[in-house]
């Protein structure tokens, strides 16, 4: 338990490591917004239009409490409106990063490839037409939102539950998204190396603790107005870190 926790994190250490690293080159980290903005101002305005709709929408998902109390009608509708902003959080942040990450391909890559620079680079890269890395970056984001979906579903179902679902849900969707972004922030790191996404959840599984708790960091952070922006090229050189460490490469600098 112990290990785990501390595994846990030292993955949310990593983020600040990728802070502190796109920090110290300001040309990197205005490449690395360009494509967030771009991909914010599409989700901020999904995201307000299903605010906007919120009442209607509740409605809809308890039809069953039409014939209820007031009282009761009204608690049943404040959950499922609580319950829908929940999830559509946990998938705006998981396809955000994923279209972000799609949109700014050529960005994410530099900043990638600087960050493995201080480690001695990859020497067998794989260097893919972009067109076609494009291409697998959208087939993995497809599978990845599919995957989110079959999750959001459950965790919404949940959160009418007193009490767990107000307090325990919101954590658990936390980590089950904490692990989804890791899985989607490796992703410029494998794909460099010829690897896949089945690669990445593989490598992954053998260093869960640091993968959800450097992925919990980046989601927490994500919840902050215009964190999302700002930490993105961040969370991208966190993630190479991450996918070294997973793929057991060296994330320490030798001593002089």
């Amino acid at each position: 338990m112990k290990a785990t926790v501390s595994s846990f994190f030292s993955g949310v250490g990593l983020l600040f490591r990728g802070i502190g690293m796109y920090a110290r080159s300001p040309r990197l980290l205005l490449l690395g917004l360009i494509p967030a903005v771009i991909a914010m101002l599409v989700f901020a305005a999904a995201l307000g239009t299903m605010i906007y709709f919120l009442d209607d929408l509740s409605v809809l998902v308890t039809w069953y409490a039409d014939d209820w109390s007031t009282t009761a009608r009204q608690a049943m509708r404040l959950t499922a409106g609580v319950g829908l902003v929940g999830v559509g959080l946990l998938i705006w942040i998981l396809t955000f990063t994923a279209v972000t990450l799609l949109i700014g391909d050529p960005f994410y890559e530099a900043i990638s490839e600087k960050v493995e620079d201080g480690f001695g680079g990859v020497p067998d890269a794989v260097d893919l037409p972009w067109w076609r890395s494009m291409f697998r970056s959208l087939k993995d984001a497809l599978r990845m939102l599919a995957i989110s979906l079959l999750i959001g579903v459950p965790l919404f179902a949940a959160g009418f539950i007193p009490v767990v679902g107000q307090t325990v849900v919101p954590v658990l969707g936390a980590l089950v998204g904490g692990w989804f972004l890791a899985v989607e922030l490796v992703g410029v790191a494998f794909n460099r190396r010829g690897l896949r996404l089945k690669d990445r959840r593989r490598a992954l599984a053998g260093h869960r603790a640091l993968a959800v708790g450097f992925g919990a960091g980046v989601f927490v952070c994500f919840l902050i107005p215009l964190g999302a922006v700002l930490i993105m090229p961040a969370a991208v050189a966190g993630g190479t870190l991450l996918a070294r460490r997973s793929l057991s490469l060296p994330i320490e600098r030798p001593t002089p």
